[in-house]
């Protein structure tokens, strides 16, 4: 199981941060990407961190993004500099890369002042 948190209400020009929380061990030989999904659209592929650490990001996102993993924790996070109103949508974790075969429910991030 994946959970997401973080706020859910960010203001605009600062940063958003999110983290999800794996219940499994498979943090360790997984890639685990960051999806959304703003209202109306599509979804969204932002960016994952594969098991051996690299980092992968969506091009139009990419100077934007930052992705980290922390094992021990079994923990990775999303980070998003920036945020403009844009950007308000749901924010999903998933695991995978390319194939996402675990999703979790997904947070809602509202960019507004």
């Amino acid at each position: 199981q994946l959970q997401e948190s973080g706020p859910g209400l960010v203001k605009p020009s600062q940063m958003l941060s999110l983290t999800c929380t794996v219940s499994s061990n498979s943090i360790d030989y997984s890639p685990w990407s960051w999806i959304r999904q703003p209202p109306g659209k599509g979804l969204e592929w932002m960016g994952a961190i594969a098991y051996g650490g690299d980092t992968y990001y969506n091009p139009s996102l990419k100077n934007r993004t930052s992705i980290f993993r922390d094992t021990s924790n079994k923990q990775f996070s999303l980070k998003l500099t920036s945020v403009t109103p844009e950007d308000t949508a749901v924010y999903y974790c998933a695991r995978g890369l390319g194939a996402w075969m675990y999703w979790g429910q997904g947070a809602q991030v509202t960019v507004s002042s």
